[in-house]
């Protein structure tokens, strides 16, 4: 289901405080048969700069218009709605498939695995529209793969934006690990008086 943005975005969770840009771990940020390496992370910004192509875009190479695009999170979050600005005259993007905690997906993979949702995917040139997820499925999102497999007619797919609108659990994934390691603690780490009142002894 997508969202017109016909009401007021801050009531409704549309506002950038909802914004996931800030935990997208940018400099892991991906894309495969991009026409100019290392485009891609210009499709990610603030989700009141969406409108701004001034940084670029992300083109598939000319005559083959599927792209994969893989985004790392540096928390783990839990995605309610996905926008993509595309292209005009057929550029932009028909359909997209969502992967969810894969790491290193090829097109081979994205066109035989089954996605965890996929979408029908209208024009969006002024950055109207929004996709809602199946939310339960996406949770403790730690990686999302989207798949682009084709568009609307043009010789090449162009990405103006991706906005994902959600929130994050605020742990770094590393922190996890952690915090379990810390809660086997170590004998040694933990000392305590003897009870007849004298020196300290290992636990």
């Amino acid at each position: 289901m997508a969202c017109l943005h016909d009401h007021s975005c801050e009531e409704h969770d549309c506002g950038s405080e909802w914004s996931l840009f800030k935990h997208i771990d940018m400099p892991k940020v991906s894309a495969l048969n991009e026409a100019i390496a290392g485009s891609v992370k210009s499709v990610f910004k603030a989700w009141e700069s969406r409108l701004d192509s001034s940084e670029g875009f992300l083109e598939s190479n000319d005559g083959d218009p599927e792209l994969l695009v893989f985004i790392p999170f540096t928390s783990d979050v839990k995605i309610k709605s996905i926008s993509v600005i595309g292209g005009a005259d057929g550029t932009s993007p028909s359909k997209m498939r969502a992967f969810i905690n894969r790491d290193g997906i090829d097109f081979s993979d994205a066109q035989t695995m089954q996605p965890v949702q996929e979408w029908e995917l209208a024009e969006n040139v002024q950055g109207v529209l929004e996709y809602q997820t199946r939310y339960s499925r996406f949770q403790s999102v730690g990686n999302l793969t989207l798949h682009f497999p084709e568009n609307f007619g043009g010789d090449t797919t162009q990405i103006y934006y991706i906005g994902l609108r959600g929130e994050a659990t605020q742990l770094k994934r590393d922190a996890v690990a952690k915090v379990v390691y810390e809660l086997m603690p170590n004998p040694s780490d933990h000392k305590v008086k003897n009870e007849g009142g004298g020196g300290i002894s290992n636990v």
